[in-house]
């Protein structure tokens, strides 16, 4: 219900004004004075205020501030009997939307009162949402609760109100845009733009253009003058999703933008300053690519200020119980399914797969189950493999078989690697994804 709070002393005009604006389809809510009206004020339901300048116990001009201190989101109309450009001016520099004259302007408070509601609605609508977003970009929307990853949420926590560069390491799925997300939220620039990037996604080309921007006539194509990303997150968050995709070339153009603030774009000379704070990730380990030539070292130990290493999915098989009952709420409202919870059995099997793709990997064999089931979600709507792995894993391997030598020299591998998969696969010259499922599938740990 949209409502109108009136303040004023003369009680035939406030009669007829709460007469007049409640044929309008408004509610009306009335004070006398300026000690009942910062009562009233407090009232979330006012939209928009009515207030005399002459008040028993107050000034109307002076009310604005105090009124807008308890509401800030309702709208001021001054009323006065005798208007004067000073008194005008001044309201309105308190925060009126508007000043008028008794009589002379009758004919403007609906309209006025029409456009005072809109904005102050639409300012509680916009509240509302950044509300939503807050939350669902806080720290307290993360999903987890086992040793490391609380651990990697308070370093996170602790990091976020800097402007500190911040490095996220972990493997694909682990939830990396998700902490960059609620970095830039709970920090100062939460109000301002978070850009991201996925460095593995471009060519060079295209890449240097996204980040740099270009002006017209810079190359082939380009019409028209374009902002980078670089210039887009200037005063809030620039995320750069696997940055150890990056090419040399433009890693050395990133560290100059991190030490100078200042860029030339694609076919200009001027450079352009952006102020921004920068979030990195990668799945790879920037120190062993640094060391090897394949990533900038200088870049690297720019970045390496403060790392935040996010732990993969199977190291945190208790949050996994957690995660599912909100994929499974996610997906279930999505599906307009009801009632729908898992067997036994089918958290089991959650809890033992290797989770290669992590977090994100869950999610989608969640939401395959969820389409697959109504009801109970049963090991049958899980996917092939993870039930085809949970089978072999029983499986007692033959001394002589080639399974059993490949066991052996993976775990041999492992060791000598003291534990870093990602090292393992590249001695072994398989993707890591393939080692995962081997290492599943030998039952190795």
């Amino acid at each position: 219900m949209k409502t109108i709070l009136i303040i004023d002393d003369e009680d035939k005009l406030r009669s007829l004004l709460t007469r007049i604006i409640r044929a309008e389809g408004y509610e009306v809510i009335e004070a006398t004075d300026s000690k009942s009206a910062l009562k009233l004020i407090e009232n979330p339901e006012i939209d928009a205020v009515l207030c005399d300048v002459k008040l028993p116990d107050g000034n109307g001009i002076e009310m604005i501030r105090l009124l807008k201190a308890k509401n800030p989101l309702a709208e001021i109309i001054l009323l006065t009997a005798y208007g004067n450009i000073a008194d005008g001016v001044q309201a309105i520099k308190n925060g009126a939307l508007d000043y008028i004259v008794k009589g002379d302007d009758n004919d403007k408070i609906i309209p006025l009162l029409t456009r005072a509601v809109e904005k102050s609605q639409l300012q509680k609508k916009i509240r509302k949402l950044e509300t939503i977003v807050a939350k669902r970009f806080s720290f307290d929307s993360i999903i987890g609760r086992s040793g490391p990853f609380l651990q990697a949420i308070e370093m996170a926590r602790k990091v976020a109100p800097t402007d500190t560069a911040v490095l996220l390491s972990g493997e694909t799925g682990t939830g990396k845009e998700v902490f960059a997300q609620a970095i830039h939220h709970e920090s100062s620039r939460g109000d301002k733009s978070f850009v991201a990037l996925n460095c593995s996604t471009f060519s060079r080309e295209i890449l240097e253009s996204e980040l740099f921007g270009y002006k017209q006539g810079a190359f082939t194509g380009a019409h028209k003058d374009k902002k980078g990303l670089i210039e887009e997150a200037n005063q809030g968050t620039l995320f750069l999703d696997e940055i150890g995709e990056l090419p040399l070339e433009l890693q050395a153009k990133l560290l100059r933008v991190l030490e100078t603030h200042e860029f030339i774009k694609l076919g200009d000379t001027k450079p352009v300053r952006s102020n921004f704070r920068l979030i990195a990730a990668s799945n790879r380990d920037l120190k062993v690519e640094s060391e090897e030539k394949r990533f900038r070292p200088d870049l690297y130990f720019r970045l390496n200020v403060f790392q935040i290493t996010l732990p993969p999915l199977r190291e945190r098989v208790k949050d996994i119980p957690a995660l599912a009952d909100h994929f499974i709420s996610h997906f279930a409202e999505q599906t307009n399914k009801k009632d729908l919870h898992y067997s036994r059995e089918f958290l089991r099997r959650l809890e033992t797969y290797a989770w290669v793709g992590n977090v994100r990997e869950l999610k989608n064999v969640i939401e395959r189950a969820v389409i697959l089931s109504d009801g109970e979600l049963q090991t049958e709507s899980l996917p092939f493999d993870i039930q085809q792995t949970m089978q072999a894993k029983g499986k007692n391997l033959s001394a002589f078989s080639m399974a059993s030598i490949e066991k052996l020299h993976i775990q041999k591998v492992l060791n000598y690697s003291k534990g870093n998969k990602a090292e393992t696969a590249r001695l072994l010259e398989i993707g890591i994804a393939t080692l995962y499922r081997k290492i599943e599938e030998y039952g190795i740990r």
